[in-house]
């Protein structure tokens, strides 16, 4: 993410639970956690966070630290490569204060065993020198609390996910509650909407509150030069039409990915690398990027032997298929 999208992004982010749209168990729970450590004068257990990215782990993050009165200090599993890193990080902070690791599960292992007595003992074991003179520094450490946040809690280390206190996942959000976090974000920006409008961003925004912002960005814009900044259904429908977003929230790439699917390899099963090579992309991007929202809308599914389009993929995309058992019509 680049500084000017951070900048916008930070902008609209909310700084308390109230502000907080959606996700209301987590909230609740965290909003309870919060209330029990500030009456005790304790600082909040560790917590990690999981789920598809944009949804609100760093958002959460915030509002804790916000919420404790602490400072909230922020770095990523890649950046710490080695334990003096960690170490460093540590060492700096002070009593209560929160650390926001963003996908901790991409931390070096060397470093993420260095955790396990932070988190747990507040002290962490440093050696010094090598051979002969080698020698362990045993550093203590303020109380502090940890927060990870994760797209793949598959891939953190069982010791690691078991020493947090609280283990959230957030799930995608409904087109009501995406639309009233578009109707608050464009209150931040200076630009009219009516129900309409944010309803219909919401509606393609793919469940989350990130891409439900930046399309808003995207059709301020074209409010802003062609309907005066007041943001209609009719408004944004043009303007997303012009990004070749559907009613569906289909773009371009994931029309492509069911194209090729349903036209190349007949509906499938076809391999990931195969349909990776045929747009153009990393298998990796199109398994995390595109894939979830489409499995989880249903218009494909894996098999163990390969990626499969459903028929609503092919309704969506207007064709027809035929199979052993008749034909779909669409």
């Amino acid at each position: 993410m680049n500084r000017r999208n951070a900048a916008f992004d930070n902008r609209l982010r909310p700084t308390e639970f109230a502000d907080f749209v959606g996700q209301a168990k987590i909230r609740d729970r965290l909003m309870l956690a919060v209330e029990a450590a500030k009456s005790r004068g304790e600082s909040l257990d560790h917590v990690l966070f999981s789920g598809p990215p944009g949804l609100g782990k760093t958002t959460l993050s915030y509002i804790l630290g916000e919420a404790m009165g602490v400072n909230v200090k922020t770095t990523s599993g890649p950046v710490i490569t080695k334990p003096g890193d960690l170490a460093g990080l540590l060492t700096s902070l002070e009593q209560g204060d929160i650390v926001f690791i963003d996908e901790i599960h991409r931390m070096a292992k060397t470093v993420e065993e260095y955790l396990y007595s932070a988190m747990e003992d507040y002290a962490i074991d440093i050696m010094i020198d090598q051979g002969p003179n080698a020698r362990s520094v045993r550093l203590e450490l303020p109380r502090f609390t940890l927060v990870g946040a994760t797209t793949r809690i598959g891939l953190i280390a069982a010791p690691l996910r078991a020493r947090f206190g609280f283990v959230n996942r957030l799930d995608y959000y409904s087109a009501s509650e995406l639309a009233e976090i578009v109707k608050r974000s464009a209150g931040r920006l200076g630009v009219d909407i009516d129900d309409e409008g944010a309803a219909e961003i919401a509606r393609r925004s793919r469940g989350t509150p990130r891409i439900a912002n930046n399309l808003l960005r995207r059709v301020r814009d074209y409010a802003q030069v062609r309907a005066d900044n007041f943001i209609t259904g009719a408004v944004a429908k043009d303007s997303l039409s012009l990004l070749e977003i559907d009613p569906h929230g289909l773009d371009e790439m994931d029309r492509r990915v069911l194209e090729t699917i349903c036209v190349k390899f007949g509906g499938g099963p076809v391999g990931l690398s195969t349909i990776a090579v045929s747009i153009g992309e990393e298998p990796d991007t199109v398994e995390e990027a595109y894939e979830p929202f489409l499995i989880m809308e249903g218009y494909m599914e894996r098999t163990p032997k390969g990626r499969i389009a459903t028929p609503l993929a092919y309704q969506r995309l207007g064709l027809k298929k035929t199979t052993q058992d008749g034909l779909f019509d669409f």
